[in-house]
């Protein structure tokens, strides 16, 4: 499966930073704050080829918080596979990767297939609605979930349990809450930088 993609070629050795987007966005929408976040580093965006009434995602749902698993069990395996062929062609220090709503969640399903791909995730008002099978490989990534407390599409809920599951699994787990909805706070944009830097 072969995505249009946003590339920006970073210094050799730099790291390599994926942005998945959200609902109805494009490549376009977190690709300069990455650049911006790491200056040098290589940046990729692929574009969600699914279309749902026209709105660009990752993979199918029948409804809001409904996914179509089968679909998602197909299209996570085509991403990480996109990952890995990224990987070969920039040889990355290490690998990043950054997704808000729909992004976040075939980020964190990326991860929950082959821990190995990814080393540190920023997942943005993820929503993952199943209760995921055990993932040993995830021990020590590093994760940043961020999120609002008044979250129509993400409830509160959901996100502890994406938190307890991972941590669960040994990983190293932030959690940034800020008092909206599911609209990126500065809050968050802060939270991001600090993550990257310690």
């Amino acid at each position: 499966m072969t995505y249009h993609a946003k590339r920006t070629t970073g210094t050799a050795g730099a790291p390599l930073f994926l942005t998945f987007h959200g609902t109805g966005g494009t490549e376009d929408q977190f690709h300069d704050f990455a650049e911006q976040l790491i200056p040098g580093a290589h940046v990729t965006s692929p574009r969600g080829d699914v279309s749902e009434h026209g709105a660009a995602r990752y993979f199918r749902r029948t409804g809001e918080g409904v996914y179509d698993m089968d679909d998602l069990a197909l299209r996570s395996r085509a991403m990480a596979d996109f990952i890995t062929t990224e990987k070969a062609a920039t040889k990355p220090a290490r690998t990043i990767g950054l997704g808000y709503s729909n992004g976040a969640n075939i980020l964190a399903a990326v991860a929950m297939l082959d821990a190995g791909l990814v080393d540190d995730l920023i997942l943005m008002h993820p929503l993952i609605p199943f209760a995921p099978a055990p993932q040993p490989g995830l021990r020590g990534r590093r994760v940043l979930i961020t999120a609002g407390q008044n979250d129509p599409i993400c409830p509160p809920d959901l996100t502890h349990a994406l938190a307890g599951y991972l941590i669960a699994q040994g990983a190293d787990v932030q959690v940034h809450w800020h008092a909206g909805g599911h609209g990126i706070a500065q809050s968050e944009v802060a939270a991001v930088q600090d993550f990257l830097i310690a």
